[in-house]
């Protein structure tokens, strides 16, 4: 009886465990379901917006071009011509033409530069003043005289000067000059190529190498105590706007305050003196 009852029970566990056992069996061979296909995006290509047009250079090439056909007409229309030349000086050459009204331009060679420069150039009612009194002293286009000292330093160089009026024009070449009014315009000139070419040094110190500017400031402070420059009180709007450019260094701005102070004193000094004459 026990042994039947045995056996049954073990046919019974054997039953229940077979369903079982199945399943896992078939689980194990189960295939995954495949994937739905699913359809490339295509990308659909957009309109591009036009791509606006680029606003015009402040400095564009026409304005250039006007800039160079403005000295062209101002270096043909000159009545006064300066020319100085002296092969191994700084400036071996130096050109300067202006009208009547004293717009002109200067042209510069230099020995550490490739070419020639130019800038526009006028002169101040003093300086024009002063150049017409000396030409109208010296009878200049009617005058015969040569201007030439008898003993000259051959370091000074080569000056020649012309003046066109109504259609008649006089060219004189000298080194040196002991008639006191050639000698006037001779450093008169020379004044005006320094004021003009210490500004454009100035101005290119200013834009790109503002740690020169002391250097050039030293050179100003020099020329006018050498008496160098022509007309100093019209220099007093461009040092007083050195003086309060905040980009230079202090020492240059300093120095540009010193000189335009000494230069108000002086005129002021000068002014008292005429109207103390006048009286």
């Amino acid at each position: 009886m026990r042994i039947k009852t045995l056996v049954f029970v073990i046919l019974l566990c054997v039953a229940t465990a077979a369903p079982a056992f199945g399943q896992k069996r078939r689980s194990r061979t189960k295939r995954p379901a495949k994937k739905t296909p699913t359809t490339a995006a295509v990308a659909v290509p957009q309109p591009q917006p036009t791509p606006a047009a680029d606003p015009p250079k402040l400095n564009s090439r026409p304005e250039a071009e006007t800039k160079e056909d403005s000295s062209a007409h101002k270096m043909s229309a000159a009545t006064h011509i300066y020319l100085f030349e002296r092969p191994g000086f700084m400036y071996p050459r130096v050109e300067i033409r202006h009208d009547d009204a004293g717009r002109g331009v200067i042209t510069f060679e230099k020995m550490d530069l490739d070419g020639p420069m130019d800038d526009p150039i006028e002169l101040s009612p003093a300086t024009i003043n002063a150049l017409d009194a000396a030409f109208t002293r010296l009878n200049f286009l009617d005058s015969t005289e040569d201007y030439q000292a008898k003993k000259v330093n051959v370091a000074t160089g080569k000056i020649s000067i012309t003046l066109k009026e109504n259609g008649r024009s006089r060219t004189v070449s000298f080194s040196w000059s002991d008639n006191p009014d050639a000698k006037f315009l001779m450093d008169e000139y020379r004044r005006i190529s320094n004021e003009f070419i210490w500004k454009f040094e100035m101005q290119v110190a200013r834009e790109n190498q503002p740690l020169e500017t002391p250097r050039l400031m030293a050179r100003f402070s020099s020329l006018y105590q050498n008496n160098d420059l022509p007309d100093p009180p019209h220099f007093l709007p461009l040092l007083k706007q050195l003086a309060n450019d905040e980009i230079l260094p202090l020492i240059a701005r300093n120095d540009a305050e010193r000189i335009s102070k000494a230069i108000e004193k002086a005129e002021a000094k000068r002014l008292k003196k005429e109207e103390k004459a006048k009286n």
